[in-house]
């Protein structure tokens, strides 16, 4: 099924996604990647303050190419989720409600997506020039040291994405395989 969603999400929201929805993303996200991940989870294990706050709010797994001349932000595909998936229980527990890369997660991730009431979403891969399109303002807003790792709060406009993985605990790339191995 289609759906055009919100971001930051709501609960609502996030409870009616099933896996296999495709969805329309508009609002507000957030970019990090692994580094970006280690210096969040050691600053939430040290009781400090974090750059924006994760509550009800989506993080994207990227590190765009440096933008063209006239451009928000140059190719903004999805990296590898399992990257991340050391740090994303302890980002969902701090109110974290979805995740969008490209792979497999962890079963640590797993439940704690069911757990949390989240939902991981899959944007394809290899369509990064594509997909900065749906970017309409990028900037960044934490750990500029990092270069393309740094932390992004980017405005998008119905970006593209499946969901994999929804609060219930269904997962697309299980389903799938059963559903063509019969």
């Amino acid at each position: 099924m289609n759906k055009n969603i919100k971001a930051p999400l709501s609960e609502e929201v996030v409870r009616s996604l099933e896996a296999g929805d495709y969805v329309y993303i508009t609002g507000i996200i957030y970019t990090a990647r692994d580094a970006a991940h280690k210096r969040l989870y050691d600053s939430i294990l040290k009781g400090e303050e974090i750059p924006f706050d994760l509550t009800n709010n989506i993080v994207y797994y990227l590190g765009p190419t440096p933008a063209r001349e006239g451009k928000v932000i140059g190719s903004a595909g999805p990296t590898t989720s399992s990257r991340m998936d050391k740090y994303a229980p302890l980002l969902m527990e701090q109110g974290l409600k979805g995740m969008i890369g490209k792979g497999k997660r962890n079963e640590d991730v797993l439940s704690a997506i069911k757990d949390n009431t989240c939902v991981y979403f899959a944007a394809v891969g290899g369509a990064g020039a594509i997909l900065s399109k749906c970017i309409k303002k990028s900037e960044v807003i934490a750990y500029d040291d990092l270069g393309t790792e740094a932390i992004r709060k980017l405005e998008v406009k119905d970006f593209p994405a499946i969901v994999v993985v929804d609060c219930k605990g269904n997962n697309l790339y299980e389903e799938a395989v059963r559903e063509y191995c019969i």
